[in-house]
């Protein structure tokens, strides 16, 4: 199973031979670069290009291409190298710049074929040339990690900032990039350069390791087709301008000479012709106005819940980069602090401070870096819920959307429904709707209990339980809603009579499918009926005869609200309740649950399974939400009609009018 990675994120590599995939909307150059434990490039020969393929274990392709494919060895790579980085770089003659290029994807897979982790590049601009992936060692195991780092400057400043100097960097990245002729320039000679100050890109942070080895010599380069077309697999047509040339031989690492062609290089000595001058538009560096159902999708419907989990997705990812970021930065920090602490020499001389204060400018400039990303995302974020929001339809709308003045009967059960909304402490105003599939899959529990989160601390006990009743009957109105008049019911057990003024709406308006159950004999009653129901449906599927039931069963979908359980409840009931919990959502019986779970603690152990099986709210906003895809923390908020408003009384008033009116 392919590891979906995010900004920031590694995954392990159980095989030393992999292989690199690269599949990008447009064609683009695939390099490696291999680097040191520090980042740093030993010089113009440890990048793997279509002028010099070779690296120790690596050999990248040698044309220009909308996608790569390219074996490394991993127990080849010299031991000095502790990080290959995978860059993709745009070639002249294309799109300008990565964000106006379609996404792309990165893969790494195994000899036989199945990919072990994958990345695909979003939030990319003005950026020409981008670290993609990065295969590093820690703890003498291999790992991967999505970087995702671009550089607008091109390669020139992506070399520089791994270590190479300005001359060499520049020489470098003409050559890989066809500018100019692997044979017009020895990058042997060329300097290599301290690495910058201040980094350009934030790389993640390395276990500390022992100081590597030189570096062994990279075997000899094959040599490159003579062609006048700038990169090796291209046509002379394919580049305006482009003619052969006189053939050039120096020497890059090696004997084989290179033989081809500037692509602007003339052999006349006239003046080139003027080409035509393109007028900036102040458009172009800006990003697409984003629109409603902007995603895959056979409907509108399909599109915008695809949409919202696509924001969803692009936050979680924003957020994961930026704190990923934050922490890179202080431990940076604290690495510089503890290394000018360390030396003796620094305080003699008095030059402690300045280092302190160095490593603090440092990291408030990577911090700053990073916020700076992160506010551009998070602004685009902000500008697309405000037009998908007011766009969503019913099953997906706050109550406070005017799509429900006008909403009716729908003919077909929904694709999903809104529970609340969810969002990050990094932006608590932008909300993402937490949509879930329909039909549920599990039950809901609404914990009305004070000891689940600090903000239900604070409540008193009584305001605390009529909110979740409050919430309990918002999400059974929204669910006969969006459900055809037919297929639908909805069930109440309220043993003790405590729910009785939320319930109110829902007895008042003859939607429910009996009175609310109250005492033992109530809920006995109830908990029977809808457990024969799950068996005999159950029964039907397994002999392949679903639709041969009983006349008296109800073939609607069921939904089962209890209120203050366990109350009314004996030990057979309780089973009966664990039973419908797993057995119910397969046959179309959910279960809707209003309950402190520290009230039924005398059951013990007993019913953690039945806990575990629902899906926990709060009716206050609570962080409990945490997804497994990059460990977030999501604040929980549930979506309640405003106050004083009557939405739900009127929705309740069409729902029963139509129900009436498809009576016989």
């Amino acid at each position: 199973m392919t590891a979906e990675l995010v900004r920031g994120q590694n995954h392990p590599l159980s095989q030393a031979r992999v292989e690199i995939r690269v599949s990008a909307g447009t064609p683009v150059l695939a390099l490696v670069s291999a680097c040191d434990d520090a980042g740093r490039l030993a010089g113009p020969d440890a990048v793997a290009h279509p002028g010099a393929r070779h690296l120790p274990g690596v050999q990248v392709p040698e044309a220009v291409a909308g996608e790569h494919r390219f074996a490394v060895d991993l127990d080849a790579v010299a031991p000095a190298v502790h990080r290959l980085g995978v860059v993709l770089v745009l070639p002249p003659g294309g799109p300008a710049r990565f964000g106006a290029a379609p996404a792309s994807y990165v893969a790494v897979a195994d000899p036989e074929g199945a990919e072990l982790a994958g990345y695909t590049l979003t939030g990319l601009d003005a950026e020409t040339a981008v670290v993609a992936l990065e295969l590093y060692r820690r703890q003498g195991a291999w790992k991967v990690r999505a970087v995702g780092q671009g550089y607008a400057e091109g390669l020139g400043a992506l070399l520089a900032d791994a270590g190479l100097g300005g001359p060499a960097a520049t020489a470098l990245a003409e050559v890989a990039t066809g500018l100019v002729p692997c044979g017009d320039i020895t990058l042997a000679a060329l300097p290599t350069a301290a690495p910058p100050t201040v980094p350009h890109g934030l790389r993640a942070p390395q276990d500390a390791a022992p100081a590597p080895a030189p570096p062994s010599p990279p075997p000899a380069p094959e040599p490159l087709p003579a062609t006048g077309a700038p990169y090796p697999g291209t046509s002379p047509a394919t580049t305006p301008g482009a003619a052969p040339g006189p053939s050039s031989a120096d020497t890059i690492g090696g004997p084989p000479t290179i033989d081809y062609a500037h692509p602007r290089r003339r052999t006349t000595t006239e003046p080139p012709e003027p080409g035509p001058r393109a007028v900036p538009s102040p458009e172009a560096d800006r990003p697409p106005a984003p629109v409603a159902g902007d995603a895959s999708g056979w409907s509108l419907e399909e599109r915008l819940y695809n949409q919202v989990w696509g924001m969803f997705e692009d936050l979680a990812r924003s957020v994961a980069a930026y704190r990923s970021a934050c922490d890179f930065a202080e431990s940076r920090m604290d690495r510089e602090l503890d290394d000018a602490l360390s030396d003796p020499r620094l305080r003699l001389a008095g030059t402690g401070n300045a280092a302190r204060d160095a490593a603090r400018a440092r990291h408030e400039e990577l911090v700053a870096q990073a916020k700076a990303v992160l506010d551009r995302d998070l602004a685009q974020l902000i500008a697309e819920s405000e037009v998908v929001e007011p766009a969503l339809p019913a099953p997906y709308a706050r109550w406070a959307n005017p799509v429900w003045h006008g909403h009716g009967v729908p003919e077909e059960a929904p694709l999903a429904l809104r529970l609340g909304d969810l969002h990050l402490p990094e932006r608590p105003d932008l909300r993402i709707p937490m949509l879930v599939r329909a039909p549920l899959e599990r039950g809901l529990w609404i914990d009305n209990g004070r000891t689940g989160s600090e903000a239900a601390m604070t409540m008193d006990t009584d305001r605390l339980r009529l909110a979740a009743m409050d919430m309990a009957v918002a999400h059974a109105v929204r669910l006969l809603a969006v459900h055809p008049g037919d297929r639908f019911s909805v069930h109440v057990i309220d043993a003790a009579g405590a729910g009785a003024a939320s319930l109110a709406p829902l007895v008042a308006a003859g939607v429910l499918a009996g009175p609310p159950a109250a005492g033992a004999a109530g809920v006995t009653r109830t908990l029977e009926a809808l457990t024969r129901r799950v068996d005999l449906v159950q029964m039907a599927v397994r002999a392949g005869a679903p639709e041969d039931l009983p006349p008296d069963v109800d073939v609607a979908d069921q939904l089962l609200i209890v209120h203050d359980f366990p109350h009314g409840f004996d030990d057979r009931a309780v089973t009966r309740l664990r039973y419908l919990a797993d057995e119910g959502p397969a046959v179309g019986v959910h279960l809707l649950m209003v309950a402190d779970r520290d009230e039924a603690s005398a059951y013990g152990p007993l019913l953690d399974p039945l806990w575990r099986s629902l899906m926990r709210l709060s009716p206050v906003p609570d962080n409990h939400l945490a997804d497994p895809w990059v460990g977030h923390a999501w604040t929980f908020e549930p979506d309640l009609p405003p106050p004083g408003s009557r939405v739900l009384e009127r929705t309740l008033e069409r729902i029963a009018a139509a129900r009436r009116d498809a009576r016989p």
